[in-house]
């Protein structure tokens, strides 16, 4: 039958009211628009359901058992939309998020204590793993959101850039490098570099800036974990390159920071399935997330370190 939800709420108003006019006044209708719902309801169901006379509005058999039976299920329907509404509005439940290793321990940490005080019912459940393996959790529905470095051109995610940050020199103190301000990319020429492996969303960017610049130099070590870059680099092994997130240096290192010109960025992003709705509690830690990153920013315009 290809009968709507408006005929059976008109049809249920004119059988409580038995008065098309008085119906009609209810919810909004001329007498001549009940009249012609009800007709197509009748129309549908094969039967009729009332009998009109000059003075008043008759159910007829099916229509008193019908009009009983749509009470019901109409006060259901309500009552099931208006659950679903509070449902959809709730600011509790668990919340899934993905982030690569530098930025869980670097920014994540600060976004879950912001949302403990701002949501206390909501769980941030933290999934800290490599960013191929954050993208595909995202796509998967294994996460509500992730925290990935710009993946570029991908049409099944949606993401929102919370973050620009530069990359970094690290080397030794005692490193000929270690002078000065700041160090050009052609200074790197034919250095021994120790780097994060391609499982880190920041490694073709890297590659990227040392094809861009016409580096040679030469890759000794490709690591998992960027916290191991620090001993690698204090040992003598080499030097390397790290986004902004991942210092503070170790305290009582001997390596520095230097900051490479021109500078090159990463940007960090929100992410999510492409047309995909987060929930409500999802979509507050999302903007928690956001606010956290604005924050860092205006915190680092302060600091000598990350000026052009």
């Amino acid at each position: 039958m290809n009968y709507s939800l408006r005929q059976l709420k008109v049809f249920v108003t004119v059988a409580r009211a038995r008065s098309f006019s008085r119906a009609g006044e209810m919810i909004g209708l001329s007498q001549s628009a009940v009249s012609h719902s009800v007709k197509e309801l009748e129309h549908q169901t094969g039967v009729r359901l009332l009998d009109r006379t000059t003075r008043e509005v008759v159910l007829t058999e099916a229509g008193q058992q019908l009009a009983g039976r749509l009470e019901r299920l109409l006060d259901e329907l309500n009552s099931t939309l208006r659950d679903a509404g509070r449902v959809g509005q709730q600011l509790t439940g668990t919340v899934r998020v993905a982030a690569s290793q530098t930025i869980s321990a670097h920014l994540i940490p600060q976004c879950i204590a912001a949302s403990t005080r701002q949501y206390p019912d909501i769980d941030f459940v933290l999934h800290d793993r490599p960013q191929q393996w954050v993208m595909e959790s995202i796509r998967q529905g294994e996460v509500d959101f992730g925290i990935v470095i710009d993946p570029g051109a991908v049409g099944d995610l949606e993401c929102r850039a919370v973050l620009s940050e530069p990359f970094f020199l690290l080397c030794r103190e005692d490193s000929p490098l270690a002078a000065g301000p700041g160090v050009s990319w052609q200074a790197l020429q034919g250095t021994r570099l120790v780097l994060q492996d391609y499982a880190s969303g920041s490694r073709p960017l890297i590659d990227a800036a040392l094809v861009q610049h016409g580096i040679s130099a030469s890759i000794v070590q490709e690591i998992g974990h960027p916290a191991t870059l620090f001993p690698m680099v204090e040992a003598g092994i080499g030097i390397s390159i790290l986004p902004a997130l991942a210092l503070p240096l170790p305290q009582g290192s001997h390596l520095v920071v230097k900051r490479l010109t021109p500078v090159v960025e990463r940007q960090l992003m929100l992410a999510r399935r492409k047309n995909r709705s987060l929930s409500t509690a999802a979509q507050a830690l999302w903007d928690v997330v956001a606010s956290q990153a604005q924050a860092l920013t205006c915190v680092r315009t302060s600091d000598p370190l990350y000026q052009r």
